[in-house]
This record gives C-alpha cells, structure tokens and sequence, in this order.
C-alpha cells in the first residue's frame, strides 16, 4: 500500500515521501497514530512546503552535527573511577560517564551517541566511537584512572 508520510518516521522516510509498506502497517498503526495519510495530489501539495522546510531543517542539523564530530574528533576524556590494585574497576564506566566529561569539556555530546561494545570495566587507556548520525562517527580517546580515596582521619574532634 502506498502512504504520504505526514512525519519523519525512523527508517521508512521523511515528511513528505510516499513510500510503499504493508496494508497491515499502513492500516493499523500510520493511519491511525496520523503518520501517513493517502496520498492524493490535494495532500501532496498541501505538503510541499512544509516538506521543503523540513528538508532545510534536516540539512541544516546535519551541518552542526558535522561541526560537532570534527571539533570531538581526537578528544580525550578522563575518567575517575574506584579500582583495585590490579586495575579492576568496582563497577563499570559507561557512556554517561564519557558523555558527562566530554560535555564539561565544552563539547555538544550525549549519551547516546557513546558507542561501547560494553562498558569499560579496567584502568587505562580506551578508543571509543560517537556516531552522530548513520555516516558520521568521530573517535576519542578515554582515560581511566584509579580514584585516589581519602584516609579517614581520626583523632581530631
């Protein structure tokens, strides 16, 4: 069945685009949650203009996206986590953690564009990719060291 997408719906189109998709798809969940309508040359051109606008809004993140990747490109985030004596982490160092400290850095990354395979888990050096779109990544560099704890003092009141 053939459907004008009235929103950008994640790997079927973009505003605007008639694709072709199962009646069941069309018919129980774009038609009904107003993701697709018919597409009749009434709705296409109802359309265009906002097709055109989305298309400049889409081209236009895609630039600061590119900004972002080249300006992170080769970064290095350190990472302060409790360890053993062998390098062991007590827990793990996950993408918050990395996002979080590129961020204080003054960089625009989120968590969800950390990728790790899993979660660091020993002290040292680590490559680590962000992928901020489906063709543009961007590779740093994460140290992690030991946390250096506190002797508890005594004695003093």
């Amino acid at each position: 069945m053939r459907v004008l997408l009235c929103e950008d719906v994640a790997a079927l189109g973009w505003l605007g685009d008639v694709v072709e998709v199962r009646t069941g798809y069309a018919r129980n969940y774009l038609l009904p949650q107003g993701l697709a309508i018919v597409p009749t040359e009434a709705n296409l051109k109802a359309l265009a203009k906002e097709k055109a606008k989305r298309a400049e809004q889409r081209k236009v993140a895609k630039g600061r996206l590119e900004e972002v990747a080249a300006a992170v490109e080769g970064a290095e985030a350190v990472v302060a986590a409790k360890a053993n004596e062998q390098g062991v982490l007590f827990g793990s160092v996950g993408p918050r953690e990395i996002a979080a400290n590129l961020h204080e850095q003054g960089f625009e990354v989120t968590d969800d564009v950390v990728k790790l395979p899993e979660h660091i888990k020993q002290v040292g050096t680590h490559s680590v990719s962000l992928k901020f779109g489906t063709d543009l990544t961007a590779t740093v560099s994460v140290v992690v060291v030991a946390k250096q704890e506190e002797e508890p003092k005594t004695g003093e009141v």
